[in-house]
């Protein structure tokens, strides 16, 4: 999910053969907190039906200034949150009016980079390049667990698999889980499996990047993103096989990963661009489908699916961060 942001030297366009140079994590050490949360009203039933989709509803939603959004997380009823690089707080957003209110507090030197929410609504957030795992209870507004994986890297993503969920570390190859349900059971909470196979690691800098599960649901799948290559990965065993790519010669910058059924729509932050690819059950193979380009996207990073509509937040990493630079999330047609 999250690549830091460039300096202002970068050019906001590069070519899809692009490396991320210059894609190094910001230098954040999470503080875990959930002072001021407290005022926050209880969350409503995270399996609330909703009808998402509808012309009412906004298609843009503006997020206080500073924020430096990363992930995005959506559950069965029509609430976002979203995460922030620049101090690790967490914001929902309503998606039927487009308003929006902080229900994790930050602190300084905190970070919150991908985000995934269970149907028992406990949200799952890696909190980059702290190393920092955390579970926090969107009903009861507080953090359940916080985990401290011992390997140093950049913990940026994470997916729901079976009875725990999955991190990858941009800047080790390992992946991470923990158990689902937000409970510290025992000192092997914590599980590290080694990505070896065919998985090529940087020397320096992001490698693993996005993560999901493939069709069958016998696999995950994760993205590098400087070699623009997904990869197929056993959980069992760590062993990474490179899956073939029909219609596209890569996915260089490859970002949030996001599938619905047998499609998997890969979010490549620097481009621009959601690129949407047709697996096979087992995601040996892979063949472009179509791309989803729209003129409000600026650097997104990640996405996240309510309905008919995918919704992604605006990183921004061309622009140079202020506390005065306004950030959003857009949402598009899932076509």
């Amino acid at each position: 999910m999250s690549l830091t942001p460039s300096d202002s030297s970068r050019p906001a366009g590069p070519s899809r053969r692009a490396l991320l140079g210059g894609a190094a994590a910001a230098t954040l050490a999470l503080a875990a907190t959930a002072a001021g949360a407290g005022a926050a009203t209880a969350h409503p039933r995270a399996d609330r039906p909703a009808r998402p989709g509808r012309a009412s509803w906004p298609t843009d939603f503006p997020l206080p200034d500073g924020f430096r959004p990363e992930g995005i997380a959506i559950g069965n009823g029509p609430y976002a949150y979203m995460g922030s690089l620049a101090d690790g707080s967490i914001r929902r957003a309503d998606l039927r009016t487009g308003e929006g209110r902080t229900v994790l507090a930050g602190a300084t030197g905190g970070a919150a980079t991908g985000l995934k929410l269970d149907r028992d609504g406990l949200l799952y957030i890696s909190g980059g390049v702290s190393g920092s795992i955390r579970v926090f209870d969107t009903r009861r507004n507080r953090l359940t667990a916080t985990y401290q994986p011992t390997t140093v890297g950049f913990v940026n993503d994470v997916i729901l698999y079976g009875d725990r969920a999955w991190f990858t570390n941009s800047n080790a190859p390992v992946l991470y889980n923990v158990p689902r349900g937000g409970r510290r059971r025992g000192k092997d909470d914590l599980r590290s499996v080694p990505l070896g196979g065919e998985w090529e690691q940087a020397p320096t800098g992001i490698s693993a990047n996005g993560i999901e599960t493939t069709p069958d649901g016998r696999a995950l799948i994760v993205v590098n993103s400087p070699t623009g290559k997904l990869f197929r990965v056993d959980p069992k065993t760590g062993h990474a096989t490179n899956i073939t790519l029909k219609g596209a010669p890569d996915v260089v910058n490859g970002d949030g990963l996001l599938r619905v059924g047998d499609l998997l729509y890969v979010v490549q932050n620097r481009l621009n661009l959601v690129t949407v690819f047709q697996l096979d059950a087992d995601a040996r193979k892979a063949t472009l489908r179509r791309s989803i380009l729209d003129p409000r996207f600026d650097v997104p990073t990640t996405a996240a699916r309510l309905g008919n509509r995918l919704y992604l937040v605006n990183a921004r990493f061309t622009t140079t961060p202020t506390p005065e630079t306004t950030y959003n999330a857009v949402a598009v047609p899932l076509r």
